[in-house]
């Protein structure tokens, strides 16, 4: 029976790997290795309010204005305008490079967060170079009745300030479009001190004589590559996201998106679109009560960027303006970390870009109270620390519970082992006197299976929150760790944790069966192997998990009268 106790383990345990190895491909926006969902249907292209949705071309240009180069064709005559000029705007966490044809973000610096390959270099997120394409765009296109109207490739006029000054709290800077096909567009981007977030405010102006009822969009623009320096051992996800009240958090791999097989909302009056890698994300958010079309698909910008590009993109019918009215519509653009409060902060459900996968409803308390401890503690290493002891804590009854059965096991292996020599030519006596030994012992052998398979998710979404959280990028902990989200230079940690997670494993009562017994050493021992190239923050808090649980079996046993004793390894 004890035996068989050790085979359920290990079964539940193997299923435990393959379902979170299963959770982790899709989380990572991949296909499910072992348990894949039905292949979606294509959507039918979304219907707007005044037609349907236009077909993408030069850069996600629709295609009803898409001309050669940046050559329009205007209803009305086009005022003369500057030529084209990317400049820099820079505020106290940003610098930002703006392109005045379409008034577009092209890049994006953040001033407070380095880079990992290079940390002499800012991160950058946005960017328009000969080796990425990422980029934030917007413009009006006409509805059903047709025309030309200042689009992303329109050249615009630009005035406003180029760095925050000293004791101000906003910079603003204002891009002008020329009159075309009867609407001139003013785009005003207010950026404050300290926010990774801008108000971009859209003025659309009739400048005919008959009223028109244009559609503004928002769009994302970026190559499907993974970002650089990923980790060939752990993969996070990379691609676009809707978020509408009614489906929540929608997120599409770039795969998919080629093969035009994804189903997010197309419609909704509430939300947003973002572009999300591990750490940082854009999102373009429109106000609650605005109709909007959503649709993410490739387009084909001509770019030297390998498998480029993709586009998330939010459509808005507005009402026909009058002859010389003015329709102003705000809308609000986020180029930032993943801080969960800073994007609770924000818009509704903006903080699930910081994406937990399955066990968000574990997740999110775990960070919470992880947050609650930095604010006390001051050091995230340290922080991850209290938090598994505190988890040890509440599990405690849970795995006394267990180790007590582990200890019990332990006093009567003996016996057993005895037994199984006695009978090895006749299982089914060796079955039954296995039962009155644990009968007699009043053993259970299943008895410390379920109070471990309780705390599995507990520790999953504690391993999420861990490597989810922007918090730890080059956040040190004590002597050589100076950055909890990269491996640990020297290894130390690694090793240390191969040696707990070997003490632990030895501490256990040795399976009768010398295949179990090999397989008993074999499977931590690969799992260890994993967790050298693992941020560091991953490999405390497994160490930390190992030390304690190691400490309170060693406590149990002793008080059982269990002498605690090392089982070595058998593999002759």
């Amino acid at each position: 029976m004890n035996d068989i106790r050790r085979t359920i383990l290990w079964v539940i345990f193997g299923f435990s790997m393959v379902l979170l190895w299963d959770q982790w491909q899709v989380h990572n926006g991949k296909k499910a290795t072992f348990f894949p969902s039905p292949a979606q249907q294509v959507a039918p292209a979304a219907v707007g309010a005044s037609g349907p949705l236009p077909a993408a071309s030069d850069a996600g240009v629709p295609a009803a204005v898409a001309q050669a180069g940046t050559a329009m064709a205007p209803v009305a005559p086009v005022a003369p305008t500057a030529p084209k000029e990317r400049f820099e705007v820079t505020t106290d966490v940003l610098k930002l490079t703006f392109d005045t044809e379409g008034g577009s973000l092209v890049r994006t610096e953040f001033l407070k967060y380095s880079d990992m390959a290079d940390k002499t270099r800012n991160f950058v997120l946005l960017d328009d170079s000969k080796d990425r394409v990422y980029m934030a765009q917007t413009g009006v296109i006409a509805g059903a009745a047709g025309g030309a109207f200042p689009t992303h490739k329109t050249p615009m006029a630009v005035t406003g300030e180029r760095v925050l000054k000293d004791g101000a709290n906003e910079l603003v800077v204002k891009f002008t479009s020329p009159d075309v096909g009867g609407i001139k567009l003013v785009k005003t981007y207010t950026l404050r001190r300290g926010a990774y977030d801008a108000t971009v405010k859209h003025e659309l102006t009739n400048t005919s004589t008959a009223a028109i009822a244009p559609q503004l969009y928002l769009q994302l623009v970026r190559d499907g590559n993974k970002p650089a320096g990923e980790s060939s051992f752990y993969s996070t996800f990379t691609g676009p996201a809707v978020y509408t009240e009614a489906k929540k958090y929608q997120k599409a791999e770039f795969s998919d998106i080629k093969k035009k097989n994804v189903d997010v909302e197309k419609q909704a009056s509430n939300g947003y679109i973002a572009m999300v890698q591990h750490y940082f994300a854009s999102a373009w958010i429109l106000p609650d009560g605005i109709q909007r079309n959503l649709s993410l698909d490739a387009v084909d910008i001509g770019a030297s960027v390998p498998d480029c590009c993709y586009r998330a993109t939010m459509i808005a019918p507005l009402e026909a303006i009058a002859p010389g009215a003015t329709k102003v519509v705000d809308a609000k653009f986020f180029a930032g970390p993943q801080e969960e409060k800073m994007l609770e902060s924000l818009a509704p459900g903006l903080e699930l870009v910081k994406d937990y996968g399955w066990l968000t409803i574990l997740a999110k308390p775990l960070y919470w109270l992880l947050d609650k401890l930095h604010s006390f503690i001051q050091n995230w290493g340290w922080s991850i620390v209290a938090l598994v002891l505190l988890l040890k804590i509440a599990f405690y009854w849970l795995n006394a519970k267990a180790y007590a059965s582990m200890a019990k096991m332990k006093a009567v292996n003996p016996k057993i082992m005895e037994m199984r020599e006695r009978l090895k030519d006749n299982p089914q006596q060796m079955q039954q006197e296995m039962m009155r030994i644990y009968r007699e012992e009043k053993v259970n052998p299943m008895g410390g299976c379920f109070p471990i398979m309780v705390q599995i998710p507990v520790f999953i979404a504690l391993y999420w929150v861990l490597l989810s959280s922007v918090e730890m990028r080059n956040a040190p902990w004590a002597m050589w760790i100076h950055d909890l989200s990269s491996p640990d230079p020297y290894y130390i940690l690694p090793l240390f944790m191969t040696l707990t997670t070997l003490l632990q494993t030895a501490l256990n009562p040795a399976p009768p069966d010398p295949m179990q017994a090999k397989m008993m050493w074999f499977m931590p021992l690969a799992f260890s192997v994993m967790f050298f190239f693992f941020p560091a923050g991953l490999v405390l808090y497994w160490i930390t998990n190992n030390i304690l649980s190691i400490a309170q079996q060693w406590i149990i046993n002793t008080r059982m009268g269990v002498p605690p004793q090392f089982n070595l390894p058998k593999f002759k």
